[in-house]
């Protein structure tokens, strides 16, 4: 298969590797990274420079391999409906076993997925461990601090939903007893990433200065609080923590479409978005592959390919919803950017959402690397704001939000997409779940959804997928050995 992957140092879930790469801070902003070796940690966490340096370093790793690239797709996308593998038959053919729900313990992506998480896990548990102890701005110690408890709640978040129970984290490992640890059972998990979430937001702004536009914020923090919240149906917190953000300023961009463009990166409707750029001379630290993994395959296009959206999706949207051709790229069609998409290649559709026009791709990089992935959007916020309340019975109340969505689909080009007006309760839990499906279809939600649901034996079943056993992936069996069975595999696997 095709694999420019970077030799990456991975910090296992067992042994947990002390490790920290330093990076500096380019002059016009700190997502603009250059990689500067490795510092002694005996010469480091001295200096209000060293406490910048290690949360430059969290950031960027948000965007290497592991966490955005293929063992997302595999782990987070792959078994979901909407989408296919894509590519030829034979290249990366491991991911049709995440779509078949035939993925093992042994299967490279599993391993990837937990790894890169407990690596993002590490930066930030040095940085909460050592920043205390620097001399430095009182408010820029705190600030770096609950960026750090957000960016340890997310690594978390997307272990706790793949795995179930994990082991639980809060510090770097210092005694040998330490490294080996048992898993921790989800419920503690749950509310260890909620714990970290309430403190970030008392802390974190509401919006940064230009120079820092794109660091985690307060409304960053209460949204994914939301979503742990959502997850656990807690119902009463997801109304509180949703209607918190609904009040931070925060808009619907007006065009679906362009929302996703790299020209529009962190616009009023991103809430959180991990940050991906092309650093000029240095492709290096130009290193997402997020964008060319799911790119047009095929000498035009110089993607990937992998990550299609399906036949079920497009089947999906109503008629005359102009997200679909805002979400699925063509063959034949010609992008709004005038990209013209051939008539043949391996894959019939594509992602639009992580599409870079052909024009911006620059020789000796990876293709789109600049582009930016959206975690968490307003709309999504709109959409969890009026699932609880038709949860709670405030089915009227759930209509205003879900209609800012289907409004600004509607958009510039009038498109006939009815209002919903149902307040039966079932009913308008069947419009707020599809309504999800369509606006964030190809975000990497929908397959989490299905499941939180309560739908996947339903939706996915056909497909392979077992209640009492496919609720969860397989723990990564090289972590099960290297701690010498004190991970237990889930079960059925």
């Amino acid at each position: 298969m095709k694999n420019s992957k970077k030799t990456l140092q991975r910090a296992l879930g067992i042994s947990f590797l002390v490790l920290i790469v330093i990076f500096q801070s380019c002059k016009k902003s700190f997502l603009n990274v250059n990689p500067a070796g490795n510092q002694a940690a005996s010469q480091f966490w001295k200096t209000e420079s060293d406490a910048t340096k290690a949360v430059s370093a969290m950031y960027a790793n948000l965007h290497e391999w592991t966490n955005i690239a293929f063992a997302s797709i595999a782990v987070e996308s792959m078994g979901s409906d909407d989408v296919n593998k894509g590519s030829t038959a034979a290249d990366a053919a491991f991911m049709n076993d995440f779509h078949n729900f035939t993925a093992n313990s042994g299967e490279g992506q599993i391993s990837d997925f937990w790894g890169g998480e407990y690596k993002t896990i590490n930066f930030a548990n040095q940085i909460l461990d050592n920043v205390p102890a620097i001399s430095m701005d009182a408010n820029l110690k705190a600030r770096y601090l609950a960026e750090a408890k957000f960016v340890r709640a997310w690594a978390y978040f997307r272990l706790v939903r793949a795995f179930g129970d994990v082991p639980l984290r809060l510090h770097v490992p210092k005694a040998a007893s330490e490294y080996n640890i048992p898993r921790t059972p989800k419920a503690q998990v749950w509310a260890a990433i909620e714990t970290d979430l309430t403190d970030a937001a008392s802390v974190l702004p509401q919006s940064y200065s230009a120079a820092d536009i794109g660091r985690i914020t307060k409304g960053a923090a209460l949204a994914l609080h939301a979503k742990v919240a959502m997850y656990q149906k807690k119902w009463s917190d997801v109304l509180s923590l949703t209607n918190q953000v609904m009040t931070l300023g925060y808009t619907l961009f007006p065009d679906y479409e362009q929302m996703f463009r790299t020209n529009h990166k962190n616009n009023s409707e991103s809430i959180f978005e991990i940050q991906c750029a092309l650093v000029p001379n240095n492709p290096d630290a130009s290193n997402s592959q997020y964008s060319q993994v799911q790119g047009v395959d095929g000498s035009t296009g110089g993607g990937w390919g992998f990550n299609v959206p399906s036949a079920s999706l497009v089947a999906s949207y109503e008629p005359n919803d102009p997200r679909k051709d805002a979400t699925i790229i063509f063959r034949g069609e010609t992008t709004p950017e005038g990209d013209v998409i051939p008539t043949s290649g391996n894959s019939t559709m594509y992602n639009q959402k992580s599409y870079v026009p052909f024009s911006l791709y620059v020789s000796g990089f990876n293709e789109g690397c600049q582009q930016n992935k959206i975690a968490i959007r307003y709309a999504d916020v709109l959409l969890m704001n009026a699932e609880a309340n038709n949860e709670l019975g405030n089915s009227a109340a759930a209509l205003i939000p879900l209609e800012q969505v289907r409004a600004r689909a509607r958009g510039t080009n009038n498109a006939i997409l009815p209002k919903v007006t149902t307040t039966d309760q079932a009913t308008l839990r069947l419009a707020i779940w599809n309504e999800r499906h369509i606006e964030l279809a190809m975000e990497f939600d929908r397959y989490f959804d299905v499941i939180r649901q309560g739908r996947a034996q339903a939706l996915f079943g056909p497909r392979g997928w077992t209640a009492g056993k496919n609720e969860v992936w397989p723990l990564p069996q090289n972590e099960i050995d290297l701690s010498a069975g004190t991970l237990v595999q889930n079960p059925n696997y």
